[in-house]
């Protein structure tokens, strides 16, 4: 069975953020936690942070946490400043994105928290397709497709002689960097003339309203919308194969599988309820993801996860 393979790094150096903090004892002695809690980044990775959060209310309800959605880059952008504590991605941290931080002092923790697979979806109407390959995939989206690839006939022959109308994430979505990697053969490298956003919903309503549209982005958005869209398989080489929980975690829904990550800053796990919202995503992420229609780790690796993040905290203290 394929596993994923998963990097975990650990920096050294200190950096600050601002979040104040109080905090007090109940009559139960149960620590009770104040302060805000700010996150951004991947719209993909919302989802499960959202459920976490929501859950942590109830056992925090002091503590405040605020999630912006400005795709994998923009969270990064924002984290390389020390504007927030946690940064959603859905890739692994870019060199440049690193050499931001490193400027501004600013050091992190990487911690994986689920598996994504990223759908590749048509409208209902469209009853002509029923799989593709990776290289049928490359052809209507590498940068050569644009003004050269324009009709469904041109992929094959028997398809309509009709309009493929494209839609995908935004080029600072991590979701966009992951598939033009994996299909392209180059992060962000794609043709232009797409419809694109950072907003998955838009991306759905778009599809969904177009007989001759197709597009991608994270499973868990094709999950809540299962009665608008239809997902296809894609030929791994040996055979076709949809995303599921079992086709994603095992590797076989090649090459459009991946981890996705949350990012912490050194100076932020100074802070206890930092430290106990963390601990508390870790311990939670596998059922949540699981809830949001995501794919959780193996238990080992959660583990894994909650012995690297204390070290972390133990080094940053």
């Amino acid at each position: 069975m394929k596993k994923l393979a998963f990097i975990l790094s650990i920096a050294l150096a200190v950096t600050a953020c601002g979040n104040k903090k109080e905090q007090k004892e109940t009559t139960n002695d149960t620590v009770q936690l104040e302060g805000t809690i700010s996150v951004d980044g991947s719209s993909t990775v919302y989802p499960i942070t959202e459920a976490v959060a929501e859950e942590f209310r109830t056992v925090q309800s002091g503590v405040k946490v605020t999630i912006g959605v400005s795709g994998t880059g923009g969270g990064f952008q924002k984290f390389s400043r020390g504007e927030t504590n946690l940064s959603n991605a859905s890739r692994p941290i870019k060199d440049k994105e690193k050499a931001a931080c490193a400027e501004n002092n600013i050091t992190y923790l990487e911690l994986e928290v689920a598996y994504d697979g990223l759908a590749v979806l048509v409208n209902p109407e469209n009853t002509w397709v029923d799989s593709f390959t990776v290289e049928e995939l490359k052809m209507i989206w590498e940068p050569a497709a644009q003004g050269v690839i324009m009709k469904w006939n041109q992929i094959r022959p028997e398809w309509p002689n009709e309009e493929i109308h494209l839609f995908g994430p935004g080029v600072a979505s991590g979701t966009y960097d992951y598939f033009t990697e994996a299909i392209v053969g180059k992060s962000g490298s794609s043709r232009g003339d797409f419809t694109a956003s950072e907003d998955d919903h838009v991306l759905v309503q778009g599809i969904a309203g177009d007989k001759y549209a197709l597009g991608f982005f994270g499973l868990a958005y094709y999950a809540e919308n299962k009665d608008k869209l239809t997902l296809i398989g894609v030929n791994n080489g040996t055979e076709v194969v949809k995303p599921t929980l079992e086709t994603v975690s095992n590797g076989t829904y090649s090459p459009l599988s991946r981890p996705l990550f949350v990012y912490v800053n050194s100076t932020s796990v100074k802070l206890p309820e930092v430290i106990e919202f963390v601990n508390f995503y870790i311990d939670n992420a596998g059922e949540l993801s699981e809830d949001v229609g995501y794919i959780p780790l193996p238990a080992e690796l959660y583990t894994k996860q909650k012995e690297n993040f204390k070290a972390f905290v133990e080094s940053n203290k």
